[in-house]
């Protein structure tokens, strides 16, 4: 509300600019900085201009986030830097392969992947989104293996010999052709918007898909047609930045981008084209800043952006339009799973399906550190431990629907009072356990205050900044002395005041029996009020509202209980790796979390399971790390492709056919489940 109470002095036209002008004003009065640094970072800001209108784009098309759009850029810049390097080619013409290169990756990607997720919740494409991001970055990777090469920090400069300089900064011909190439390309996307009948039907497709389907507008292929031009965007966005500093090493995600980019579009209010750029800029003066008054302390910045997105989110006006009710309400993709119908469960053949299936899972985890090695043995620890924090995004997603990138950063919070506990006051791992439980659940409802205002999109953007701005700031040793050096050991306390646990194969059954008291509490809570409440508050909040449910404290709730678990997992994980590394609770290992959580299946429990062994076993068995990223995006993007439901809802789905043909073999007529409705047919009748 104080934005839009503060631009009443501007004219009206240049009201929606007035976020970027207010963050443009503090960045000059508090991070001062001299002529050239300022031209320097409106440079920068150009260029994250253009991949945070390319991913508005892209938002107004899909209603998702994309966090592919830096490695839409990434992979044909890698190829136009190699065909300069090593294959010697002309400039110009390596140039226009990788323009055109863009263009057709871009039409390909929504051709092969997006197109294929038009129908389903938003939420499913913004996490196919991620794994596009892992596929793209590991395609880069390849590309100088063509010539031999590995991969290393790319970078090409214009052909011409030019300098100037603004004191202190000494500025090439590549900072001039960034300032001319960049304000050219936004206007050249305006103007492709608002004079030409393709840019119309854009705006339309944009406002309403169905309305303009009816209008005969053909909606797809102005979805491929958005898709090329953002990844023309981010081409060259990340080529004009390989000039002028060089592309870094690549990544799956590079965060500090993708979280300037995302403060650029929450100023803008996400579909505002002209405000998103401004605040781009605005954003790129800010981080020059920043960057300038601590030099020795780059990490400064995700903090300092994390509160730029929060705060303009929370004072962001709450859109009523049809777009966005649509999009808010797909974010649920949680499907229910529906316990056996009493008359099948009582059948010897299907009570001995259940316990002998039963007893070979127990069976097998139980002697399975028997035949490991001790480094296996800690892998297959690590692997108990990170069923756990995933499941805390199965009650906070798939139960509330509250959509979470945040979670390791719980665990990261979890993990720190444990060592810190372990270190100077020698507590019990019992208490241990409990005390990091205690402080993940503080920490998640703080971080769940948000969540009261926003949902869906919005507060997984909340939670992104908090991930990153914890990883930088508030678990860094160097700004706060409570939390663990990371060069520190944390030697593993004893359970229970005399039960030692030195052994790698003690530590397993500890946290086996750990996951299986969380497993029966968790599943506890789902049966209790508390968790139907979960349940309506996903389905439908103003639903649950109207029959006296208190949603501030039913979200709150869901907040806390994901914390504790998170938490949890954090010590538990702190005490098998015998000390505090951030980046074990890094914001990339969030996505890994909330992506085995969906792939799993948000449904159940062991959905959360299964897809917390399928990427994270692969991270661990599968030799290098470019298998390992194959693994991870391939997988993600075939699981997400061919079963929605996770790999937890494929084994409820052989379950149910499964019933199904003993329910027909014996002509039982009643439904399979107990939640099917009344009118269902029986199960063994008919087609």
């Amino acid at each position: 509300m104080g934005i839009r109470v503060s631009s009443q002095w501007l004219p009206a036209p240049l009201r929606s600019f007035a976020p970027a002008l207010v963050i443009a004003a503090i960045s000059l009065t508090v991070f001062p900085v001299p002529a050239g640094v300022v031209v320097e970072g409106l440079i920068v800001g150009l260029l994250i201009a253009m991949l945070a209108v390319g991913m508005a784009l892209v938002y107004r098309a899909n209603r998702i986030l994309n966090f592919a759009q830096g490695e839409l850029g990434t992979a044909p810049t890698v190829l136009t830097v190699c065909l300069v390097t090593y294959a010697g080619w002309n400039y110009l013409l390596a140039l226009t392969v990788g323009l055109v290169g863009s263009l057709l990756l871009g039409a390909l990607v929504e051709l092969a992947v997006i197109r294929r997720f038009s129908r389903s919740p938003r939420l499913i494409l913004t996490v196919a989104t991620l794994g596009l991001a892992q596929f793209l970055s590991l395609g880069a990777i390849f590309i100088p293996m063509i010539w031999g090469k590995r991969p290393t920090t790319f970078q090409v400069h214009f052909p011409l010999s030019f300098h100037f300089t603004i004191a202190p900064i000494v500025f090439s011909a590549d900072y001039l052709v960034a300032v001319i190439v960049a304000p050219l390309a936004m206007l050249a996307v305006a103007a492709l918007l608002r004079f030409t009948s393709i840019g119309i039907a854009v705006r339309a497709s944009a406002e309403s898909r169905d309305r303009a389907s009816i209008l005969g507008v053909p909606v797809m292929r102005l979805q491929t047609v958005v898709w090329a031009i953002a990844a023309l965007l981010s081409f060259t966005s990340v080529f004009l930045q390989a000039t002028i500093g060089g592309l870094p090493l690549i990544s799956a995600l590079n965060l500090t981008v993708l979280l300037s980019a995302l403060a650029a579009l929450t100023l803008g209010n996400l579909t505002d084209l002209p405000a998103v750029a401004v605040s781009a800029v605005a954003v790129g003066l800010l981080q020059e800043g920043v960057n300038w008054h601590y030099p020795s302390n780059p990490e400064m910045v995700e903090p300092i952006l994390a509160l730029v997105i929060v705060g303009s989110l929370l004072i962001r006006k709450v859109s009523s339009s049809r777009a966005d009710q649509d999009q808010s309400s797909s974010w649920s993709m949680a499907d229910e799973i529906r316990p056996v119908a009493p008359e099948l469960r009582a059948l010897p053949i299907v009570r001995t399906a259940q316990w002998g299936g039963a007893l070979i899972v127990a069976g097998t985890v139980l002697t399975l550190p028997l035949w490991l090695g001790v480094g296996d043995q800690i892998k297959a620890t690590a692997a108990i431990v990170f069923v756990i924090i995933t499941m805390s995004a199965v009650v906070l997603t798939g139960w509330a629907g509250l959509v979470s990138l945040g979670q390791m950063s719980f665990a990261g919070f979890g993990a720190a009072v444990a060592a810190y506990a372990t270190q100077h006051w020698n507590l019990d791992l019992s208490l241990t356990l409990l005390l990091a439980g205690l402080v993940g659940t503080v920490v998640a409802v703080l971080v769940g205050l948000p969540a009261l205002r926003l949902r869906g999109f919005f507060l997984a953007v909340t939670t992104l900044a908090f991930a990153l701005a914890a990883s930088a700031y508030l678990l860094n040793v160097q700004h706060f002395s409570w939390v663990p050096d990371p060069s520190s050991v944390v030697t593993r306390p004893k359970l229970f005041g005399g039960l030692g646990l030195t052994s790698e194969r003690s530590y397993f059954y500890v946290c086996l029996g750990v996951l299986v008291l969380t497993v029966v509490g968790v599943r506890g809570i789902r049966r209790s009020r508390a968790g139907r409440v979960l349940l309506a508050l996903r389905e439908n909040e103003r639903a649950a509202q109207a029959f006296g449910v208190n949603v501030v404290r039913a979200k709150l709730t869901a907040f806390a209980i994901s914390g504790f678990l998170a938490a949890l997992g954090g010590c538990l994980l702190v005490e098998l790796l015998g000390g505090f590394s951030p980046s074990t609770y890094a914001p990339e290992q969030s996505f890994v979390i909330f992506t085995a959580a969906v792939v799993g299946g948000l449904g159940s429990l062991l959905g959360a399971g299964l897809g917390a062994l399928y990427l994270e076993g692969g991270q661990w068995w599968l030799p290098g790390p470019q298998w390992q990223t194959l693994a991870s995006a391939s997988g993600v993007l075939l699981v997400l492709m061919i079963i929605p439901g996770g790999l937890g809802g494929l084994v409820f789905r052989v379950r149910d056919a499964g019933l199904r043909l003993v329910a027909s073999r014996r002509r039982i007529p009643a439904p399979v489940t107990v939640a099917e409705p009344a009118g269902a047919p029986a199960a063994g009748g008919g087609s």
